[in-house]
């Protein structure tokens, strides 16, 4: 039995195992199972924001309470206005209305809140849910926090699900869909995009990300999975008041979502699980054991916590997958799919970026002083210089990581000084950084085809349902085809953290080519790399010069860029100093003064 099989009749089983448990279970647990897919359903969303994203927030029991007072509001009240009577009554209109509202509401949030960075970001998503409860429990039109009652069961085709054991199956429901949608997401075009955003946002823009667009949109399906756990909740509950849709309650779907594997689908409902179940124990044990009533369990979870935070920083469910071990499968490749269209290449020896005069300040610092530089198609040109002088300014100038004081920057013609990275790698230019900036725990294949991601179109809803294979066959092709032009075929299917340096800096340049660029920028290739590596690593430019692409590369080791590249410009203290043949540059008094005979 192979170990896909295996798991897919794992699944069956569980699966099995829930459908039956309204049937075998007293109402106790089944309510319990109830509330265990409800917060699982909220943390499904989490695991997506903050596990995969990168994004804290600690206020998503605000949105949960958004959902359920919506069509609380709507299909308990006894008189709507005129524009709303036609949604009066239906759990089902109560949903779509809650959905988009959310929407709505998490769109102008996440646009104040997703702006911020460090500890700030948290904190703006503290504020906005302890503002939202308290909206929840001053609104006269809310109930106050007395509350709303009369809420109506959901029907299905004349089926009242006005009992425990009836819900559940709407709810677990509920829960598959969102667990199901989520996993292919993450394994899709969009998915990559958004597991960039945890190997920082420059490379994530310079692979064509838009980063904000990323961030907005797991911001939204996250808001959007509390918000139908909260109508789910409401209709279940047929009453609400503020009480379950604070912050502390947010701090609890955190805790769920980072104690069962933040980063994993799984992890949601594992996570709710042992904090549901453990929280209903110890309400009852710890009385018993300290002979005296109180929120025990709180301090519980919080040495819980770190514990865990100690112990196991992924969360159980990686532990729990460890005690049932299947080897990896490779990724079936469509080797027939269509090529990708690629760009017209220019021809060889033309300019295709040129630097004017570009000057970049900070403060009274002056870090690039009316530096000017071409590249021709066909050519490797090697920007080089002690350390200070300004190397890695002028390549963010160039790459759209920073933007000159003055001066400009041509790409093809077109002027891209102060344009986003992404759109000046749609134009044709991509490039490597000098700390290796991989997502480790993701196959080489995978990371790839994030170099890629400019060469799709497919967008989220597709990618959820699946409608996106053609498309992602044609990604993962050419994403294989690079790795085997580079050389790291045999490494396809392994985790990109577990190869040796010199094959990282070699899978971000087949990274880079995935995005059939005409101009690469590679920042230091060769440090830290052994002789061999280094040696492999020059065939490879070789080969990339052949075919024609231009290459403009900061490197510090003079050995290998003096028998590689075809010109060489020299910067010291933001100044070119010197330009020329990689002999003629050796030679010249400016750079022998410069250097003093040691290399950066």
């Amino acid at each position: 039995m192979s170990p896909r099989f295996s798991a897919v009749h794992l699944l069956v089983v569980f699966v099995v195992i829930v459908a039956a448990a309204p049937l075998l279970l007293s109402s106790f647990y089944v309510t319990l199972l109830n509330y265990i897919g409800l917060y699982a359903l909220v943390s499904l969303g989490l695991v997506l924001l903050t596990g995969v994203g990168g994004l804290t927030s600690f206020g998503q029991a605000a949105f949960v309470g958004l959902g359920a007072y919506t069509t609380a509001a709507l299909t308990g009240a006894t008189v709507l206005p005129n524009w709303l009577a036609w949604m009066g009554g239906s759990p089902w209109l109560g949903l779509v209305a809650g959905l988009l509202l959310t929407l709505v509401v998490a769109v102008i949030l996440g646009s104040l809140t997703l702006r911020l960075s460090g500890h700030y970001l948290p904190l703006g998503t503290i504020a906005w849910g302890i503002s939202l409860y308290f909206l929840f429990g001053t609104m006269d039109t809310l109930g106050g926090h007395t509350g709303l009652t009369g809420i109506p069961p959901i029907t299905i085709f004349g089926w009242v699900l006005d009992e425990g054991g009836e819900i559940f199956y709407l709810i677990w429901l509920f829960l598959f869909a969102g667990m199901l949608t989520t996993r292919n997401l993450l394994d899709s075009r969009e998915g990559r995009a958004i597991r960039a955003l945890n190997g920082g946002m420059v490379m994530a823009e310079a692979m064509g990300v838009n980063t904000a667009r990323s961030r907005m949109v797991i911001f939204v399906i996250a808001a959007l999975h509390a918000a139908a756990s909260g109508w789910l909740y409401a209709h279940m509950q047929r009453f609400v008041n503020p009480t379950p849709f604070g912050l502390q309650v947010g701090i609890e779907y955190l805790f769920m979502a980072v104690v069962g594997g933040a980063g994993q689908v799984w992890g949601a409902l594992v996570g709710a699980s042992v904090i549901t179940i453990l929280k209903e124990w110890l309400q009852d044990l710890l009385p018993l054991v300290l002979g005296a009533i109180g929120n025990f369990e709180v301090i519980f979870f919080g040495l819980l916590m770190v514990l865990i935070l100690h112990r196991a920083r992924e969360g159980l469910w990686p532990h729990l997958t460890r005690l049932a071990p299947q080897r990896a499968t490779a990724r079936p490749i469509a080797t027939t799919a269509e090529p990708l269209q690629r760009q017209v290449p220019p021809p060889a020896g033309e300019v295709i970026l040129e630097a004017r005069n570009v000057t970049r300040k900070f403060g009274g610092l002056v870090a690039n002083d009316n530096m000017s530089l071409d590249v021709r198609a066909g050519e490797i040109l090697a920007l080089i210089g002690p350390n200070g002088a300004g190397k890695s300014t002028m390549f963010n100038q160039i790459s759209g990581v920073d933007t000159p004081t003055s001066g400009e920057v041509l790409f093809r013609g077109k002027s891209i000084a102060g344009h986003a990275s992404r759109e000046i790698a749609r134009l044709g230019m991509s490039r490597t950084f000098q700390h290796a900036r991989l997502l480790p725990t993701m196959t080489v294949l995978d990371n790839v085809a994030i170099g890629a991601h400019l060469r799709g179109r497919s967008g989220v809803l597709p990618s959820a349902w699946r409608m996106d294979r053609a498309e992602e066959d044609r990604l993962m092709a050419e994403a294989a085809r690079q790795i085997e032009r580079v050389g790291l075929a045999d490494q396809m299917f392994n985790e990109a953290g577990n190869l040796a340096l010199g094959q990282q800096r070699i899978l971000e340049i087949a990274r880079s080519l995935a995005s059939d660029p005409c101009l690469l920028l590679l920042d230091e290739p060769a440090a830290g790399l052994r002789w061999g590596e280094k040696q492999a690593l020059a065939e490879l430019l070789c080969k990339l010069r052949g075919e024609g692409m231009a290459i403009l590369l900061v490197e510090h080791d003079m050995d290998f860029v003096m028998g590689l590249v075809d010109r060489i410009v020299v910067m010291d203290f933001g100044r070119k100093i010197a330009e020329g043949l990689p002999d003629e540059v050796q030679r010249h008094p400016a750079v022998l003064e410069a250097y003093l005979g040691d290399v950066e």
